[in-house]
């Protein structure tokens, strides 16, 4: 039953994201970047930990995710570290799924040639 709520779940929000790029003129680049502080915004609301609690990956793989993320870390180092923490938690938050991303990259540009289109 837990996959078939996280494929609901990011599928929605897949949906929604293919919806945008469809049916308005917004670039992917600001749809992504919605999606990131859709999920700060919800986060800081106390929403999204609900439906991070309810889809699991389905919820905490998109890019709302990495928003929640970010304000997850932002508000825990704020605790231990007080004013810094608002500068440093969401990158120790995200530092590893940053790096994965950056590694994976690099991997594949060494594997695969680029060309141009033309």
């Amino acid at each position: 039953m837990s996959y078939l709520k996280a494929f609901l779940v990011g599928g929605g929000l897949c949906l929604i994201g293919q919806l945008l790029i469809d049916k308005t003129r917004l670039t992917p680049a600001r749809i992504l970047v919605g999606y990131v502080v859709a999920g700060v915004i919800l986060s800081a609301l106390g929403i999204y930990q609900h439906i991070v609690d309810y889809a699991g990956a389905g919820a905490t793989v998109p890019l709302t995710g990495f928003g929640h993320s970010i304000a997850k870390g932002i508000r825990e180092a704020i605790e231990t570290d007080g004013f810094l923490g608002i500068f440093t938690g969401g990158l120790k938050a995200t530092a590893g799924g940053i790096t994965a991303a950056i590694i994976s990259g690099l991997i594949v540009s060494l594997i695969f040639k680029p060309r141009d289109r033309s």
